[in-house]
C-alpha cells in the first residue's frame, strides 16, 4: 500500500467483525510502530493488548467516564490497546529536568506519533482502529497489572471492519492550514 493511500484511506472504525486478530498481526503492527520517531530516541511508547472479554467489558462499563458511545466501542472490539509510555525520559534530561519549556508534555508527543503510526500500520494490514481519550487511569489499573513508571496516554479499539469505511469527510482547504514566513 502506498504511504500516500494509507494517510487518505484509513478511518476511524468503531464497528467490528468477529474475526480474531492473530499475534502475528499484532506483531507486524507494533514492528512498524516502533520505528516511530521519538525524544531522543528514548522509545517510551508500549503497547499493552487486551482481549480477555471480560477485562474489556469491565473497562468499557467501569472506566471510561459513563462516556456510552466508548464503552459500545470497547464492547464491539476484538482487541483494546493501552497505549503508555515510560515516565520521566522524553523531555528530560539525565538529571531529572526538563529539557524544555514544554516538560513532561513530550511524553503526549511522542504517544501521538506512535499511536497514529500504530494506527496506519493496522490499516495497511487491514485493520480498524479508532483512538480513544475519555477513560480513567486509575481505574483501569484496577483491572489491568501495568508497570510502575507507567502512564496510560490513549487507548486504541481494534478489530477487522465491519463494513467499508466512508468517504473521508470535507477538510480544511491547504490555505487555512499553511502559513509560510519568508
Amino acid at each position: 500500500m502506498l504511504f500516500e493511500e494509507c494517510v487518505r484511506g484509513r478511518r476511524s472504525v468503531r464497528k467490528f467483525s468477529d474475526q480474531d486478530i492473530s499475534q502475528s498481526v499484532l506483531e507486524e503492527i507494533v514492528d512498524l510502530a516502533r520505528f516511530s520517531p521519538s525524544w531522543k530516541n528514548t522509545q517510551v511508547p508500549r503497547y499493552h493488548v487486551i482481549k480477555n472479554p471480560q477485562i474489556k467489558e469491565e473497562i468499557a462499563r467501569n472506566c471510561v467516564l459513563n462516556f456510552d458511545f466508548n464503552a459500545k466501542t470497547i464492547l464491539r472490539c476484538k482487541a483494546l490497546v493501552l497505549v503508555t509510555v515510560v515516565e520521566k525520559l522524553s523531555g528530560y534530561e539525565p538529571d531529572g529536568s526538563f529539557s524544555t519549556s514544554q516538560g513532561d508534555r513530550w511524553e503526549m508527543f511522542d504517544a501521538g506519533i506512535a499511536t497514529q503510526t500504530f494506527c496506519l500500520s493496522a490499516y495497511a494490514k487491514g485493520v480498524g482502529s479508532v483512538i480513544l481519550g475519555v477513560f480513567d487511569e486509575n481505574k483501569i489499573r484496577q483491572y489491568i497489572s501495568l508497570p510502575q513508571g507507567e502512564r496510560v496516554t490513549n487507548l486504541i479499539a481494534l478489530g477487522y471492519p465491519l463494513e467499508p469505511a466512508k468517504a473521508a469527510p470535507p477538510r480544511k482547504d491547504v490555505s487555512e492550514l499553511l502559513h509560510v514566513v519568508e
